[in-house]
C-alpha cells in the first residue's frame, strides 16, 4: 500500500494516543496518530517521522503520523489500518474463490472470512511494531480483544474451520513474532492454546519506505 503527499517531521510529544506534536517544514503541528499502542520505544523526542496528508477539509488535523525511524533498525510503519491493507492485497494472489473482510463469527468479527472449493478459512490479522533485539513482539500493551479473537478461532477450528492468526511485520529484518509475556502474558496463553489446537499462525514480514508499506517475499512464513 501507499501513501500520497507524504512530509517528512521531527517528533516533539504524544499528549495522548490519539494525538502527536511534531516539527513540519518549520512549524509546530499537530498530527493523527494511526496507532493507538503504546509505540514508547519509537515515539522519542526527536524521532524522524513520516507524515501522511490527508485530503477531508472537517478534519481538525491536516496530517497522519505513519511511520518512525528507530536507530538500528530503518523505518517502522505505524499505521494500524495497514495491515489489514495488504493482507487483502495479498489474500487476492492466494488463489481464493471467494474473500470477504469483516466477516461475522461468534461474538466477534474475524478480520477474513475466505473459502477455497468446498474449505472455509478465517484470517486474523496483528500488525508489529515492537522489536527487541531482532525479534517482534506483540502485543505492545495489552488486548482483550485479541485474546477474544484467538478463542473464536480456535472454535472455528473446533467446528472444521482453518483458522490462522497473521502478524504483519510492519518493520524491516525482523522474520518472527512472540507473545510480550511482560506486557500481557495471557496472550501468550492464549496463543499457545491456539497452536496446540490446530490454529496456523503465518509470519508476513515488510518492505517499508516513506512512501509504502510492501509484503516483502523473502520474509513470509506461511503455509495454508
Amino acid at each position: 500500500m501507499h501513501y500520497r503527499q507524504i512530509k517528512r517531521a521531527r517528533f516533539i510529544a504524544r499528549p495522548n494516543r490519539f494525538v502527536a506534536t511534531v516539527e513540519v517544514d518549520g512549524q509546530v503541528e499537530k498530527v493523527h496518530v494511526k496507532n493507538t499502542g503504546r509505540c514508547r520505544e519509537l515515539l522519542l523526542p526527536s524521532a524522524k517521522v513520516i507524515l501522511a496528508a490527508v485530503d477531508n477539509p472537517q478534519r481538525k488535523t491536516r496530517y497522519d503520523l505513519v511511520a518512525v525511524e528507530k536507530a538500528g533498525l530503518g523505518m517502522v510503519n505505524i499505521d494500524s489500518q495497514a495491515p489489514n491493507k495488504i493482507v487483502q492485497e495479498w489474500l487476492a494472489t492466494q488463489a481464493f474463490d471467494y474473500v470477504k473482510p469483516e466477516y461475522p463469527f461468534g461474538e466477534s468479527r474475524i478480520d477474513f472470512y475466505m473459502e477455497k472449493q468446498d474449505k472455509k478459512y478465517l484470517l486474523e490479522v496483528k500488525g508489529c511494531t515492537l522489536e527487541r533485539e531482532g525479534i517482534g513482539y506483540f502485543p505492545d500493551a495489552p488486548t482483550e480483544r485479541g485474546i477474544k479473537h484467538i478463542h473464536e478461532l480456535i472454535d472455528a477450528r473446533r467446528k472444521g474451520y482453518w483458522s490462522g492468526i497473521a502478524f504483519v511485520i510492519q518493520m524491516p529484518k525482523v522474520k518472527e513474532v512472540r507473545p510480550n509475556l511482560d506486557t500481557q502474558p495471557a496472550f501468550g496463553e492464549a496463543l499457545a492454546l491456539a497452536r496446540r489446537a490446530g490454529v496456523k499462525v503465518f509470519f508476513l514480514g515488510c518492505r517499508v519506505t516513506a512512501e509504502a508499506l510492501l509484503l516483502d517475499e523473502k520474509r513470509i512464513q506461511a503455509e495454508w
